[in-house]
């Protein structure tokens, strides 16, 4: 494994030299992460392309919170990027349509990330656990969350929201600033990173997620894995990972207020819908299958 320098993927003229240095001089095939190499400069993606397998969680400029100046200039420059890709692995069906409509991909492999077999969390709590899981961004709609869960604060309920929370300053502002002004200080609780999640699903009694968009959904799937019942939006790829769980618009509150509302006042809506999506995630395929595609597409390079 070759780590490169931090920045990335707004990497400095110091990081892509470096960058430049570490990849040129190695000769056998690449798996470059989409996050390091939709920002490589065309001369770095013409040198190293042609031996790179890419794997593409979502595309760079699909980010959230960016001006629309920046992201239209990371939207050209992964495009020209992925032009010199010997191959493109997407971890969605969803990711690699959009790969082909709009940075003209020509065709990319789907590999979904792998589910562990994992045991079921009691879905005992008295008051019911409400967790969600993902780094604090933009992206990942806490305060769209927060809002509605201020909505259904005549309710018994607690919440986790477990994840990095120094990534984002500007995000993380917005979200300490929303729970305030909704007065749920003594109910929402920002956990920072959890090294071991397991333990997160196992006390939580519902997960949400009201993410902007999910180039896949991990987090989902794992609590999915864990039996807990899922409210999720269908941004990007999430209404075809998650199709049991209960579905939203992304952005629009009220609708996310209805669906946590029946669930937060009837344990058993919690432990049916929880079946169900325990269900569902057992079927899917495991880390295994997913190192084999992932392993065909480099070894095709």
């Amino acid at each position: 494994m070759i780590g490169l320098p931090d920045g990335f993927p707004f990497p400095d003229d110091a990081a892509l030299r470096e960058t430049g240095a570490l990849l040129t001089d190695v000769k056998a095939p690449l798996l470059i992460d989409g996050l390091a190499y939709g920002a490589f400069p065309e001369s770095l993606a013409a040198e190293v392309g042609p031996r790179a397998t890419v794997l593409l969680h979502h595309p760079l400029c699909d980010e959230q919170g960016l001006e629309a100046s920046v992201a239209a200039r990371l939207e050209q420059g992964e495009r020209i990027a992925l032009r010199y890709a010997a191959d493109v692995v997407a971890t969605s069906p969803s990711t690699a349509r959009d790969l082909v409509a709009r940075f003209a991909v020509k065709d990319a492999v789907v590999a979904i990330p792998g589910t562990d077999a994992a045991p079921a969390a009691p879905l005992s709590g008295d008051p019911p656990r409400i967790v969600s899981v993902g780094t604090v961004m933009i992206r990942k709609g806490y305060v769209l969350l927060v809002e509605a869960l201020s909505a259904c604060r005549d309710l018994t309920w607690v919440c986790d929201i477990v994840g990095a929370t120094d990534r984002d300053p500007d995000a993380l502002g917005a979200l300490k600033a929303a729970i305030a002004a909704a007065g749920l200080e003594d109910r929402i609780t920002l956990c920072g990173a959890c090294e071991n999640i397991a333990d997160v699903y196992l006390w939580a009694d519902l997960f949400v997620s009201a993410s902007l968009h999910e180039g896949y959904g991990m987090a989902v799937v794992e609590a999915m894995a864990h039996g807990l019942p899922v409210v999720t939006t269908t941004a990007g790829a999430l209404a075809e990972t998650a199709p049991c769980a209960r579905l939203v618009a992304p952005g629009d509150v009220d609708a996310l207020a209805d669906a946590l509302r029946p669930l937060l006042a009837n344990k058993n809506e919690r432990l049916a819908l929880g079946r169900t999506c325990r269900a569902f995630a057992q079927e899917l395929p495991g880390w295994n299958e997913t190192a084999r595609i992932v392993a065909r597409a480099v070894e095709a390079v």
